[in-house]
């Protein structure tokens, strides 16, 4: 279960951020943040600290190539799925929404992934520190 809150939390966050809609932080403050400046920075800030520790905890925990490789496993599946016939690549709408899940996706397995190996190994990741 903490997988997937986890999950859909990414997804909520990247999805707030952008999406094909019109219901996102980026087209609201296009639209209107010039007169909601206070609030758009707000926002704003609050988005980027969420991406923060997202960002900070997925490359802590699986590092640029276990970025890519979770991107080039889910790029693969969606060429399967393409090429089966069960997945539709022509509409942008739906494009921009895969792009969202496979981006979700990465920020979930790099938030989990301690845990994971912890179940998996026994063993608890820990930061750096420096003795003094």
């Amino acid at each position: 279960m903490g997988f997937l809150a986890r999950w859909l939390f990414a997804f909520g966050l990247l999805a707030a951020t952008y999406n094909p809609t019109e219901y996102n932080y980026v087209s609201w403050a296009l639209q209107y943040g010039s007169a909601n400046l206070s609030i758009a920075v707000l926002c704003g800030l609050l988005l980027l600290i969420c991406y923060i520790i997202y960002l900070r905890a997925t490359l802590r925990s699986i590092g640029g190539f276990g970025v890519a490789l979770v991107l080039a496993v889910v790029g693969a599946g969606l060429w399967v799925l393409s090429d089966l016939g069960l997945l539709a690549l022509d509409n942008n709408s739906v494009n921009t929404w895969l792009g969202l899940f496979a981006l979700s996706l990465v920020l979930g397995i790099g938030l989990n992934w301690s845990h994971v190996r912890r179940r998996l190994s026994g063993q608890t990741d820990m930061d750096d520190v420096d003795e003094l």
